[in-house]
């Protein structure tokens, strides 16, 4: 059974950071598409950034490239989101997401089937 839990969320101020973990259990995850989404209230879920676990390829949203990072820790079975420079428009519900394909990762939602609860960002 995949479970997926996020922390690290929080309120801070614009130009600030936080640092999002997802620790993953009920398996290991070598070689699965790891990702990070986002929901703003009224607005789609939206891709912030993925990183294959096999390779350590990554890749980012326009809209964060530069000030966001994604890592990954095997032995903790934990993906991290390293978030600097934040923005008020950053301010959204961030998921975790998962999904155990030998397709290429993508920042689509419809790619991933295992998903964490959330966990809340509020830049102001």
């Amino acid at each position: 059974h995949v479970q997926l839990v996020e922390s690290g969320g929080g309120s801070v101020q614009a130009g600030g950071s936080l640092r999002l973990s997802c620790e993953g259990s009920g398996r290991t995850y070598d070689k699965w598409c790891m990702a990070w989404f986002r929901q703003a209230p009224g607005k789609e879920r939206e891709g912030v950034a993925r990183i294959a676990t096999g390779s350590g390829n990554t890749y980012y949203a326009d809209s964060v490239k530069g000030r966001f990072t994604i890592s990954q820790d095997n032995a903790k079975n934990t993906v991290y989101l390293q978030m600097n420079s934040l923005k008020p428009e950053d301010t959204a519900e961030y998921f975790c997401a998962a999904a155990h394909t030998r397709a290429l990762c993508r920042l689509d939602t419809t790619q991933y089937i295992y998903w964490g609860q959330g966990t809340q960002v509020t830049v102001s």
